[in-house]
């Protein structure tokens, strides 16, 4: 078996895919979304493309260190997301020849359901506000039973806010714990633009709802400073999204800066690092929660995973992740978990006509352009 063929699709914002096709029929699916890079990774994948075309598609591992280490010029976003892409798609095509899903391949399962949790939030106490949160809160609780929600604070945040930014945050996260009470688990991502000393003065303003965690308090540049906030916040710090590779990790383990990683599956190296990256958590006692902010082909590597590694805590997953068209049947919550997959490969059978249909490129981000009051540029 050979691979014959290679091709890419943009069906909606945030979700960039790949297919790799083998002389024998099977076909593999993977996304290589890269928010805010839209050609720079098809381009990636093209080139890699070059290097796949008449090999055997199950030969991963190999195909993972050629690709990673032929590049004198190692890692990146764009080069790790275009090789997740290209993993998932390979791990795919797997599945599909030995009949069995991913995660029977990577030692087979350790948990009959896997937990996700939804984002909701509160941003802002004005009625119109308010009444929108509630309505969505009420939709996500129907719909999926959720125990677990991720919000933030909002809009750019500066070296220092005065009293009224870092209370309005703050009234709204206590708000949500009014809301949904103490059996539902509540987290906050602050997106990296904090600096160490507001992030701790914040979390300390946060402290009396018991957050199940922060995420990115800090950039992720600086292992150090995200190791300050940790040791002093009473509750635990995630991240991980934007570290790529278990080279990436491997300080934050080393410090013991967070107690839960994020490492996302079309960023890290696809379903092979993500592995790999869950095994050196175990280590040091660190759990992962998978970032997934993108399709539901990404979701779908990252719940294989999930399955098969005994320090998995929760999945992030976004409405459009379940499916969204996308997929021919969309993956169910019930009571916040979704099911253990049990189809071949990754899971699931894709739309074609969905995926065909070329989408126009937008801001997906939020923050490509976003500045603070004085024009200077702002994280989002």
């Amino acid at each position: 078996m050979e691979i014959v063929r290679i091709e890419q699709f943009y069906p909606a914002p945030r979700m960039r895919l790949v297919k790799i096709t083998t002389d024998d029929g099977l076909v593999g699916w993977g996304e290589s979304t890269l928010e805010g890079r839209p050609q720079s990774t098809c381009a990636a994948v093209d080139e890699m493309a070059g290097y796949l075309v008449g090999r055997d598609p199950l030969r991963i591992e190999h195909h993972w260190q050629q690709i990673y280490r032929s590049a004198f010029f190692r890692g990146g976003a764009i080069y790790m997301s275009a090789l997740s892409g290209i993993d998932q798609a390979l791990w795919d095509i797997a599945g599909k020849f030995h009949g069995v899903p991913v995660h029977a391949l990577l030692g087979g399962a350790v948990r009959d359901r896997i937990r996700v949790y939804a984002h909701w939030g509160i941003t802002s106490m004005d009625a119109a506000t308010l009444d929108a949160a509630h309505q969505r809160l009420e939709m996500l609780q129907q719909r999926g039973g959720y125990k677990a929600f991720k919000s933030g604070p909002a809009g750019p945040w500066r070296g220092h806010e005065p009293p009224v930014v870092i209370d309005a945050f703050v009234k709204c996260a206590f708000t949500m714990r009014e809301w949904v009470g103490d059996e539902v688990e509540l987290a906050f991502d602050f997106h990296g633009k904090m600096t160490p000393a507001l992030a701790v003065e914040v979390c300390h303003e946060l402290r009396g709802m018991r957050p199940m965690f922060v995420e990115e308090p800090v950039p992720q540049e600086n292992v150090p400073a995200l190791k300050e906030v940790a040791s002093k916040v009473p509750f635990p710090i995630a991240t991980g999204e934007r570290l790529l590779t278990r080279w990436d990790f491997r300080e934050v383990f080393e410090r013991q800066a967070a107690a839960y990683i994020q490492p996302d599956p079309s960023h890290v190296g696809g379903i092979s690092e993500l592995k790999k990256v869950a095994n050196m958590a175990e280590v040091y006692y660190t759990q992962i929660m998978p970032h997934c902010a993108i399709g539901p082909v990404a979701l779908s590597a990252a719940l294989q995973v999930d399955a098969a590694v005994p320090n998995f805590l929760v999945q992030e997953q976004i409405d459009q992740g379940l499916g969204g068209g996308i997929l021919q049947e969309d993956w169910q919550v019930t009571d916040g978990h979704i099911e253990l997959p049990t189809r071949p490969g990754l899971g699931f059978e894709i739309n074609e006509e969905a995926v065909v249909r070329q989408c126009e490129y937008r801001e997906e981000l939020g923050g490509e352009f976003l500045h603070t009051a004085d024009g200077s540029v702002a994280d989002w």
